[in-house]
């Protein structure tokens, strides 16, 4: 099945896209095409692109909206330019374990009413280190609702269960979800446990995402913003609303 890969990036994480790009050439899933959305001043990613060769292939479609917005709004100008069934996250920072794609797109497939799929993510170290975390929640089937309750947000004890920036997702969810959520850096977890909240999802019992831990990547980054409690409250407020409702139903795309 097709697989529209959604990448959000601006100047400062330019450096990184080459390793992004190999990621995706590295995959055994090989349906699949690279959006890459370009945040604020354009020169500097578009001379990664070029350089590592990502410019040359047919399958990488790079945009540009002009203006810095935030990963939110790049994500969602990105996902207006999506056509395939099936929607890739992948942030310009990280890298997709070689298999990701197939094991993902095939965990959708063999669970025909699931709209997202997930992996395990490994801390990816400055020296290329890989390290592991278990998770709280059991590979397989991610009943509706499972990830909310398992969701830890105390000040001293924040968890998300599964990765919210390496889901595989449907994207008539997606649509239907209104996209990336507008909050400060949980626009990821708010569509994610949002997904929870209206249907299941799978939980691949595999590696999937690389997530590289750098000085300069966006939840390390000072900030004035005080509104992180309320930004879990309104999530948590808007699955319950969602959990009231019916299921979401998944009508089949063409490929």
């Amino acid at each position: 099945m097709q697989v529209d890969v959604v990448t959000a990036v601006h100047a400062s994480h330019a450096v990184f896209l080459p390793a992004a790009w190999r990621s995706l050439l590295g995959q055994s899933h090989t349906r699949w095409r690279w959006l890459v959305q370009l945040d604020g001043p354009a020169d500097e990613p578009r001379a990664a692109l070029k350089a590592c060769g990502a410019m040359d292939d047919p399958r990488v479609s790079v945009a540009s909206h002009g203006t810095s917005e935030g990963p939110a709004v790049t994500r969602n100008v990105a996902l207006g330019r999506t056509s395939a069934p099936l929607v890739q996250n992948v942030d310009a920072d990280d890298e997709l374990e070689p298999g990701a794609l197939a094991a993902l797109a095939t965990a959708l497939s063999d669970h025909p009413d699931a709209g997202y799929a997930v992996g395990h993510a490994r801390d990816l170290m400055g020296d290329g280190l890989l390290i592991d975390h278990p998770l709280p929640v059991l590979p397989g089937l991610l009943p509706r609702g499972a990830l909310l309750p398992a969701w830890r947000t105390t000040p001293t004890d924040y968890r998300v269960p599964v990765h919210p920036a390496g889901v595989m997702w449907r994207r008539s969810l997606l649509l239907a979800l209104g996209g990336w959520s507008a909050l400060q850096g949980m626009e990821d977890t708010g569509v994610l446990m949002a997904a929870s909240a209206v249907t299941e999802g799978v939980l691949v019992d595999a590696a999937t995402l690389r997530y590289r831990r750098h000085a300069a990547q966006m939840s390390k980054q000072t900030s004035k913003f005080a509104g992180g409690g309320e930004q879990i409250a309104l999530i948590r407020q808007r699955a319950a609303v969602l959990s009231s409702l019916p299921s979401w139903s998944h009508t089949p795309e063409i490929s």
